[in-house]
């Protein structure tokens, strides 16, 4: 990049995961990366708008040090699970950021599949294209020094490296991969040879590398040149190219979305990108920077990151403490009281709650394995379920019967659709409904109520500009989610 000139750059953003260390906040159906954990925003919306800010311009995070990178970024290209499409779109939307395209993919294939659909899809395009490979669940402090690390690796790339930003280690971490850098490249300063990638060490050794000054962790960021991407994939990588080549072949356009073959993509072996390439090319390049970086990847996490008391507390809801030091203490919905520990995580949600060690946050994994061995909905999803036209929560059930609470967004309908085995009676508490029953239409105002007999053509919709809020009574033989027979929708659900 000489005088003026910004490398154009196409931000990938990767939102596959689960986040089950995050559990019971995080879960299957809405992971961490759709949650506001570090800000105002939720995480996905906190790394789109890291990128779409222009040069010289306050990203989200930004604290100004130095003076900002020249360095401009295209629309995002998304890859997300296809059963959270509608979230990530949303929040998009809610961003004002319009992404170049979400690609779904019908299961998770681990990263090196993810890096080859997006230099797949970009390069189609535009063959010089660099991709800037981003995790949507990693807090970054520091947006400028950010962007200043992007430039760097942006001029490692055009010489054709493949680029990981490592992490000046604040700490003998034992949970990251560490990069131990060689030397300097002579075509961007700041840039360095890969000299070894190292597994997760061992205390001791953690200890040794950060006095030693010549390791970084691993942040699982990276900045790759499509075209050569491809090239070390179909060296050091050839089934995973092959399966993402097909799946994106075979795919198919859908909404606002590209779904992928399911079939071809499930060939693709699931293996990270940094097994899969980084470990084996003779091309790779790490930038080393401090830019405030965290990977969320457990509650202890945001203890780190999080804003302490006098005793080193980090409190988040209505929370009352006495004598409690070093805790990360969350209530989403009840007060909740914390007497006389040190080091805890406490999480209180709906219909869970949470209490470890702190030292011991990696570990609340092993309850969600737990929880899906017993085949339990608390792994998959909140009482709260969304919807790409509102959400619905469940407020009570009883032999043959259920209570939920709908939220219609302004402008949305549900599908047209019928049940086998249930009735329906809805009670209109705020806003305005228009129901279509069998062959007639009815528009149903507050405090009024309708009822939709069993097997009865039905949908409903808020034709108005403030959310639509129902009370549902559902009475029947059966009462599960699957006895929905849609007949025509919006989504493309059918």
């Amino acid at each position: 990049m000489n005088g003026n000139s910004a490398q154009k750059i196409v931000p990938v953003l990767l939102s596959g995961g689960t986040g089950s260390r995050l559990w019971p906040l995080s879960r299957e159906l809405y992971p961490k990366q759709f949650l506001p954990l570090c800000s105002d925003r939720t995480m996905l919306q906190d790394t789109a708008l890291r990128v779409s800010a222009q040069p010289g311009s306050t990203a989200p995070g930004s604290t100004q040090s130095g003076a900002p990178a020249e360095v401009a970024f295209s629309a995002p290209l998304v890859i997300c699970n296809q059963e959270h499409r509608f979230l990530a779109a949303e929040q998009l939307r809610q961003s004002r950021c319009i992404p170049r395209g979400i690609i779904l993919e019908p299961a998770g294939r681990n990263t090196a599949a993810a890096c080859a659909l997006a230099a797949l899809a970009v390069t189609a395009d535009d063959p010089d294209a660099l991709l800037l490979i981003l995790p949507a669940d990693h807090e970054i402090r520091d947006a400028d020094a950010f962007r200043r690390a992007v430039a760097i690796a942006a001029r490692a790339a055009q010489a054709g490296r493949l680029v990981t930003f490592g992490i000046a280690p604040t700490r003998p971490e034992t949970g990251y991969g560490y990069i131990r850098r060689g030397h300097s490249m002579d075509e961007a300063d700041g840039a360095y040879n890969v000299a070894a990638f190292v597994e997760k060490p061992s205390l001791e050794v953690a200890e040794r590398y950060l006095a030693e000054g010549s390791y970084a962790w691993n942040s699982g960021m990276f900045l790759f040149p499509a075209a050569r991407l491809l090239a070390e994939l179909e060296r050091h990588a050839p089934a995973v190219l092959a399966a993402c080549r097909e799946a994106l072949e075979q795919g198919a356009k859908d909404l606002d979305f590209f779904r992928l073959d399911a079939a071809a993509f499930a060939k693709a072996p699931s293996i990270s990108i940094d097994y899969a390439v980084m470990e084996r090319t003779d091309r790779a390049a790490v930038v080393p920077c401090e830019i405030g970086w965290t990977d969320v990847g457990a509650w202890s996490a945001l203890w780190d990151v999080g804003s302490k008391d006098g005793e080193g507390n980090v409190v988040v809801g209505d929370v009352l403490l006495e004598g409690a030091r070093d805790c990360y203490v969350r209530s989403d919905n009840h007060l909740t009281a914390v007497v006389g520990v040190e080091n805890a995580v406490v999480v209180v949600v709906d219909d869970a709650v949470l209490v470890a060690d702190r030292s011991q946050a990696q570990d609340v994994k092993r309850i969600v394995d737990r929880l899906k061995a017993e085949g339990r909905s608390e792994s998959v999803s909140h009482r709260r379920v969304h919807r790409p036209w509102g959400s619905y929560q469940s407020l009570h059930t009883g032999d043959r019967f259920q209570v939920k609470s709908l939220t219609i967004a302004p402008g949305s309908r549900l599908s047209l659709q019928k049940h086998h085995h249930r009735a329906e009676h809805w009670v209109v508490v705020n806003g305005t409904a228009l129901v279509t029953r069998g062959e007639e239409q009815v528009m149903v105002y507050e405090n009024q109520s309708i009822y939709i007999p069993i097997g009865t053509v039905h949908r409903l919709e808020n034709p108005g500009k403030v959310p639509l809020t129902i009370i549902e009574v559902q009475s029947g033989s059966y009462l599960g989610e699957d006895d929905i027979v849609r007949l025509e929708d919006v989504y493309g659900r059918n």
